[in-house]
């Protein structure tokens, strides 16, 4: 079990982050118009998998918005931004924002914590229990993970460029 913080503060982690080379694990999430969304949904492409806890925190909005500007104007890269929020507020968001790409995808763990628990970010206990840490998995076109990233302060932001040129490789 991993282990991040949050304001220096531990914040303990519900499984195991899976590692590069490692199959990517399946998961379902609710998109905007409340339908499931799973890994099998996405496969053939190259994925930027985005662990955020709420899209209605500042460093989460920022986050979105900067892989919204950097990752999803790639060609042959999904992102799929994966946090808590119910998909009405997610769409709001990205409405708001003018976040309106196909390549940039929400998807709501609010029925399913499937994603936090498989992918070992689910946040265990204390203020944000339920919620998933900040992380990122880039997966291949086979579904194997190729970069991985747990973002050790969950309100720090991940390493866009390294996530980027991992992911670019793929394509």
């Amino acid at each position: 079990m991993a282990q991040v913080t949050l304001k220096g503060n531990p914040v303990p982690l519900e499984g195991n982050i899976p590692k590069p080379g490692d199959k990517a694990p399946d998961f379902r999430v609710a998109k905007q118009d409340l339908g499931d969304l799973t890994l099998k949904d996405l496969a053939g492409k190259v994925k930027i998998l985005v662990a955020v806890p709420s899209l209605d925190t500042a460093v989460c909005a920022l986050e979105t918005k900067k892989f919204n500007e950097k990752a999803a104007k790639e060609n042959g890269i999904t992102t799929l931004i994966i946090s808590g929020d119910l998909p009405f507020a997610m769409k709001r968001f990205c409405t708001t924002e003018g976040i309106d790409s196909e390549n940039l995808i929400t998807g709501s763990q609010f029925k399913d914590f499937s994603f936090s628990k498989n992918y070992g970010t689910h946040i265990a206990a204390g203020p944000l229990a339920g919620l998933s840490a900040r992380a990122v998995f880039v997966v291949d076109k086979d579904d194997i993970i190729r970069y991985t990233e747990l973002v050790p302060e969950i309100g720090s932001e991940p390493n866009y460029d390294t996530v980027l040129a991992e992911a670019k490789k793929l394509v």
